[in-house]
């Protein structure tokens, strides 16, 4: 399921990165990479605030659409 439809507090391991090649690589350079955890904060409006790697970072639906967690 996108990471979008998570809910907070909830732990999910990162299946998939999605995009094109350029959204990908700039994602997994903040930490979205395969076999990760990531953890949504909160949301506020149409962002999320969410913590990986040790880091919270702030990514918007579109991105969260396309990593994909189990």
């Amino acid at each position: 399921m996108p990471l979008s439809f998570v809910k907070e507090g909830e732990p999910g391991v990162i299946h998939k990165v999605g995009g094109r090649e350029e959204t990908r690589r700039f994602l997994e350079g903040l930490g979205f990479v395969t076999g990760g955890v990531v953890t949504v904060i909160s949301r506020i409006g149409g962002s999320l605030i969410v913590n990986v790697r040790d880091a919270r970072v702030a990514i918007g639906r579109d991105m969260a659409n396309k990593i994909l967690v189990n």
